[in-house]
């Protein structure tokens, strides 16, 4: 299944994208598609509804965030070209931070550089939605712990990261720094996750171009990692890390009016535009 949420930011509704492309509204069966209702049984509801039963949503209605999740945990450095491009060392085990969930925007929502900033940059990651509550959780078993995929630009200001203290939280955080869409694709639709194609071109110059299959800590390693420090709860959304090719590599970072567009083997496209 696709599942999604539309609507004005603020009053996103849930959705459902069927077969042919149409979005179908969900809103008579869930509230929305929150920590607070996302389950493997919501899903199991989800998929014996008949899609053609549900009304029908205009095409050219604003898409919001696929989900919101109550905690927003990142991975970074989880592609070995990536560091080195950094500058930084290849880590012996994953690299964990977070950001702040009022960073979450919708796929087609503008980017604003924050005042002032000179090193916003562009990463595309493929994040993943825990589906049940997991604490140490074994990797053979950890891919049984996801409820769905979908794509994130984990938009970052490397001044605030690398130059501020070191928290990269506050690198990660600014308003509409988290786009993610544009639809939640439930796991038993991504038959491997370690084998999609990742990429983002910035003014249709492609940047990033690589695969999963790259990661130095698969899906199913940074999902147990995860769970011996916290127990990981539905909803839960990890990003996993970006490919090289960003911004920092060489020094160019966006300016106004740069449209980003990415995407994810089987999870759709997403575009933004910075202000």
């Amino acid at each position: 299944m696709k599942l999604l949420r539309f609507g004005p930011a603020g009053s996103e509704k849930p959705g459902l994208l069927d077969a042919s492309g149409t979005i179908r509204d969900l809103s008579a069966v869930v509230s929305d598609f929150t920590a607070a209702t996302l389950s493997f049984a919501l899903l199991d509801r989800l998929r014996a509804i008949d899609p053609a039963s549900l009304p029908a949503v205009p095409a050219d209605v604003r898409l919001g965030a696929p989900l919101l999740p109550a905690n927003l945990l990142c991975i970074g450095l989880n592609y070995k070209a990536h560091a080195l491009e950094a500058g930084m060392a290849l880590p012996s085990e994953p690299v964990v931070f977070s950001k702040h969930t009022s960073a979450l925007s919708g796929p087609f929502d503008p980017v604003r550089i924050p005042p002032g900033s000179t090193k916003t940059d562009w990463e595309v990651e493929l994040a993943v939605v825990i589906g049940r509550r997991t604490l140490h959780v074994s990797e053979q078993d950890a891919l049984s712990c996801v409820a769905g995929y979908t794509i994130c630009n984990d938009v970052s200001e490397r001044d605030y990261q690398i130059e501020r203290g070191g928290q990269w939280i506050k690198a990660k955080s600014y308003p509409g720094f988290c786009p993610l869409g544009p639809v939640l694709v439930t796991a038993d639709d991504v038959p491997d996750p370690q084998a999609l194609r990742l990429w983002l071109s910035v003014n249709g110059e492609m940047k990033q171009d690589s695969s999963t299959a790259d990661m130095l800590f698969p899906i199913a390693e940074i999902i147990s990692y995860l769970s011996q420090f916290m127990e990981l709860l539905p909803g839960d959304l990890i990003t996993t890390g970006t490919p090289p090719g960003v911004g920092l590599g060489k020094g160019v970072y966006l300016q106004r009016g740069d449209v980003m567009r990415l995407g994810i083997d089987g999870l759709g496209e997403m575009e933004q535009t910075t202000v």
